[in-house]
């Protein structure tokens, strides 16, 4: 479709007020689902971060890799382990975690960023001890599946402050070396509400949080905190939704402006959801 220079020229005075509102703010977006396999809305993602950058905003990418991980451990006849949703991480399934996401995945981002003209830089949660973690502990032993502790967020102020964009691969270590395969929703919430960040968004495959889980025209646009428990007993919020939901509620405790659950399958819906009043997906506040 052929947008005429008017029509172009409209578009940026509309943005204006948004590219105002966050000019010079953080925006977490965590990566993940449909938009990391699918090459176009990859390509979609990068370029609406790189633009995000160039208007003045801060972007910190954060990222998991679920799919490229079972992928590697097929090939090397190991069959992936989930247990309520979390992955079984022995330790040899530990190092393929941390060299799947902090190399493979994470140098392909910097690299497609770079391919749309941005700056970037790859981190992992273990650089400048970035992400300290601990053993999770629960009923059910997930091995190296970590809680996080603290988050050290030098590092990624560093990286904002030389004017290249973080993309933080989700693993953390302990005192003593070992390495933990954190959520990459829980450390995005955790690394926004340190950050101070104004906006944290978590990119899935469904429109967000629905009144009827199999009908996406229920879409609830806008959720209070405080209203979460009564919509957890109503079995609104149900399955895999309780803990990205949850992660949306602790940001937003902890001091983030705003939290959001976007369609990750929609092109450019990071753009529709910051720099218009449209917005897409569930906003927590």
């Amino acid at each position: 479709m052929k947008i005429s220079n008017t029509d172009k020229a409209q578009v940026l005075i509309q943005a204006l007020p948004y590219i105002q509102k966050y000019y010079d703010k953080i925006v977490v977006v965590k990566y993940g689902g449909n938009a990391m396999i699918d090459e176009q809305l990859k390509q979609a993602v990068m370029s609406d971060i790189v633009l995000l950058s160039l208007v003045g905003i801060k972007v910190v990418l954060v990222h998991g890799g679920g799919p490229e991980i079972s992928d590697v451990l097929n090939k090397m006849g190991k069959q992936s382990k989930f247990i309520g949703g979390l992955r079984y991480t022995d330790k040899e399934t530990a190092e393929v975690v941390q060299m799947v996401l902090s190399g493979k995945v994470n140098k392909g981002l910097v690299s497609l960023i770079e391919q749309n003209k941005g700056r970037s830089i790859g981190l992992c949660g273990i650089d400048g001890g970035m992400i300290q973690a601990k053993k999770m502990e629960g009923e059910v032993d997930l091995g190296f599946v970590g809680d996080i502790v603290s988050i050290d967020t030098s590092v990624i102020l560093d990286t904002l402050k030389n004017g290249y964009i973080p993309v933080i691969a989700t693993v953390g270590a302990d005192e003593e070396g070992n390495v933990y395969n954190i959520n990459a929703d829980t450390a995005a919430a955790r690394i926004a509400s340190e950050l101070g960040a104004e906006n944290v968004i978590l990119m899935t495959d469904i429109r967000g949080l629905l009144a009827n889980k199999d009908d996406e025209t229920t879409l609830i646009p806008h959720v209070n905190v405080s209203e979460v428990p009564y919509l957890k007993k109503q079995g609104i919020i149900s399955g895999g939704m309780i803990p990205k939901i949850e992660c949306c509620v602790e940001a937003v405790r902890r001091g983030v402006k705003k939290a959001v659950i976007i369609d990750g399958r929609t092109p450019h819906s990071i753009l529709i959801e910051i720099l218009s009043d449209e917005g897409v997906g569930t906003m927590f506040s």
